[in-house]
């Protein structure tokens, strides 16, 4: 698992006419003189570079599902054989890498080809062919921007973004209090229509969020859909260093007796700050608590279950099972578990680790799930480091709640669904989720 599981801070072909070229069958390319030369140049780079991703002195867990350091993964010959025991690097493979080359180098219309984006293209085509959108490879580049964002700041507009798969369009997911999207009154359900006047029709949601991001100081121009209407806005937001906040606390209620504690998502720092949350509500007295974890990406799993550590009784918390039925547990002692009524507010952009928390609170019936069904993502991913600056993220493992449900592609259904409703909200800021999730407290209290 890992803090961008589908939803992403803005911190994620075409077919046409060819013209017939002379058929090529791998490993038998056309020859030159020059290009006997030039085949044996390219063949070393194509090679090189193929086996850079794969045959390396060693792999370290260096970020991940336990926000810390792993056994060692070392490589042995069983590294270049396929699942099926068909060898990846074969003859046959290699003779076709060398016949695209050369098609590309003979037939392609620019001469100006990148040797080191064809290499990536090659890495991150391997890593798509397994079929799982969270399986990817990071180049140097993606890899330091990942663990930027992972330290907590970044340079954006303070919104996250998922995408709709119904429109194939970025929708904003959330908004982070005090950033520059809030003061741009950006909205939680607002479409991306268009970036800079560039449509977001069919883009990857890392594309998405690369164009909204940007150097302190520079402005990103936003076109919008707005509403049940569709109402089209038009607006500057200017991009700003964005401290990621990942608990948010206040009082409710008609005799401030509720406490309320957003986790917007789960970071090495998020226990800590859920403590100290936790300690300033209960100063006041709180008679009841509201988790609201609406639109909750994920993160850590280790910070997860530090949080549930201290509201959960004793039991499991979750468990993972690995490839080879490996199981491992994640447990708590009890000692800190809740005395109060809890309401948990959840919605279709709560994943991963906020899963984990809400189905485990709702598993021992020790709080309401109120709002829409979750994700559904209860898979678990973890970043090796290819020791040259790069690193492939990889999905290694499930997860079960503790009555051993496992949520991936389901989601977790609330007890009380309540849709939201992004024209109140536009309208004077109502949030009927919230207010219904006050209302199911408030039922509790009364009892």
């Amino acid at each position: 698992m890992d803090s961008n599981f589908g939803n992403n801070m803005d911190m994620v072909p075409q077919d046409g006419q060819q013209e017939p070229v002379p058929q090529i069958t791998p490993g038998v390319a056309p020859v030159t003189e020059n290009g006997r030369l030039r085949r044996r140049f390219i063949s070393g780079i194509l090679i090189g570079c193929l086996l850079a991703l794969f045959i390396v002195a060693g792999i370290y867990v260096f970020w991940g599902l336990n926000a810390g350091f792993g056994a060692p993964f070392s490589y042995g010959s069983s590294a270049l054989v396929g699942g099926d025991g068909d060898e990846l690097l074969s003859d046959e493979t290699l003779g076709k890498i060398q016949a695209l080359e050369d098609v590309i180098d003979t037939y392609y219309y620019k001469t100006d080809v990148d040797k080191e984006e064809e290499a990536i293209g090659m890495y991150k085509g391997l890593m798509d062919s397994l079929g799982d959108p969270y399986s990817v490879y990071y180049t140097e580049e993606e890899l330091n921007e990942l663990m930027t964002d992972t330290a907590g700041v970044y340079y954006g507009i303070g919104a996250y973004v998922s995408l709709d798969s119904d429109m194939n369009l970025p929708r904003i997911s959330g908004v982070m209090p005090g950033t520059p999207a809030e003061r741009a009154e950006l909205m939680t359900d607002d479409i991306i229509y268009e970036v800079d006047k560039e449509s977001t029709q069919g883009m990857e949601l890392d594309e998405v969020v690369s164009l909204i991001k940007g150097p302190e100081g520079t402005t990103v121009h936003l076109t919008l859909l707005r509403g049940s209407k569709m109402e089209e806005i038009e607006v500057d937001v200017e991009r700003s260093a964005v401290e990621v906040p990942t608990v948010n606390t206040k009082l409710l209620g008609d005799n401030e007796n509720i406490g309320y504690l957003q986790i917007t998502e789960f970071d090495d720092i998020t226990p800590d700050q859920f403590a100290e949350g936790m300690a300033e509500l209960r100063a006041s007295d709180i008679e009841g608590l509201i988790i609201d974890l609406r639109s909750n990406p994920g993160g850590s799993l280790q910070a997860v279950c530090d949080i549930a550590r201290q509201i959960l009784p004793k039991g499991l918390i979750v468990y993972t099972v690995d490839r080879n039925g490996e199981r491992d547990d994640y447990t708590c002692d009890g000692a800190h578990e809740i005395d109060i009524p809890v309401v948990v507010l959840v919605n279709q952009y709560s994943a991963s680790a906020s899963e984990i928390l809400s189905g485990a609170i709702k598993d021992y019936k020790i709080g309401t799930l109120v709002g829409k069904t979750t994700f559904g993502k209860g898979i678990v991913q973890r970043v090796f480091d290819l020791k040259d600056g790069t690193a492939v993220k990889l999905t290694v493992s499930d997860y079960y709640t503790p009555n051993g449900n496992n949520i991936h592609g389901i989601g977790i259904e609330p007890d009380v669904e309540v849709d939201y409703d992004a024209d109140a909200y536009a309208k004077d800021k109502t949030d009927n989720q919230l207010e219904k999730a006050i209302e199911v407290m408030n039922g509790l209290l009364d009892k």
